[in-house]
């Protein structure tokens, strides 16, 4: 199975993004029956949907699976769809702030990842890594390039499929914070992403 992994570079005010590790220590990694790309993405409304547009057509994958940092979640969050809007609460680095604009115009509302969400989750929580699965990925780049991802693919009529991840904040990102915010281990991170990927390929090789 060919599987695109993307993260984000830091935005804000933070000068780490964890999406961005996980993706760094997961190029490191020999995943037995997985053929892995890698590519890390600009917070940047134009530029951002367009790397990761730009890597598929280079990559031609079977899965994408892509990673953003979520600030306050206590668990490895799992999405299950992407909404047409963009409302940015912050200018993402290109200094772009978009209030109530549809990411493509005659889009449809919403899509729906194609990924196996529930068996991912199950997989972490079995395994003893706080997991669980969301049905709004916000409305700022994450949930931007997951619908531009799963556009491009109904638009194309193409049999990849993709999803989206949201990952805690590391600890070094939350630990001057008063009261402190949930945080979780880069290792832990790391193995629930390898995690998910062996379950996602299992039920690959099952459906194709």
């Amino acid at each position: 199975m060919k599987l695109l992994i993307t993260g984000f570079e830091p935005f804000g005010t933070s000068q780490i993004n964890p999406s961005e590790e996980v993706v760094h220590a997961l190029a490191e990694k020999e995943i037995e029956g997985v053929e892995l790309f890698t590519v890390i993405l600009p917070v940047e409304r134009f530029a951002g949907p367009d790397t990761l547009v730009r890597t598929f057509i280079s990559a031609q994958p079977d899965v994408v699976l892509s990673l953003g940092e979520a600030g306050g979640v206590t668990a490895v969050t799992i999405e299950r769809l992407a909404i047409n809007l963009l409302d940015f609460s912050i200018s993402d680095n290109g200094g772009h702030l978009i209030t109530d604009k549809a990411i493509i115009a005659d889009g449809p509302p919403a899509y729906f990842t194609t990924l196996p969400t529930r068996q991912m989750v199950n997989t972490l929580t079995e395994t003893g890594i706080p997991a669980q699965l969301s049905c709004s990925a916000g409305t700022f780049l994450c949930n931007q390039v997951m619908y531009e991802m799963l556009h491009y693919i109904h638009k194309h009529q193409l049999k990849a499929h993709a999803g989206f991840i949201h990952l805690p904040q590391l600890p070094q990102q939350t630990a001057m914070r008063r009261p402190p915010y949930p945080s979780m281990s880069l290792e832990m991170m790391v193995a629930a992403v390898t995690a998910v990927i062996h379950t996602i390929t299992h039920w690959y090789i099952a459906n194709h």
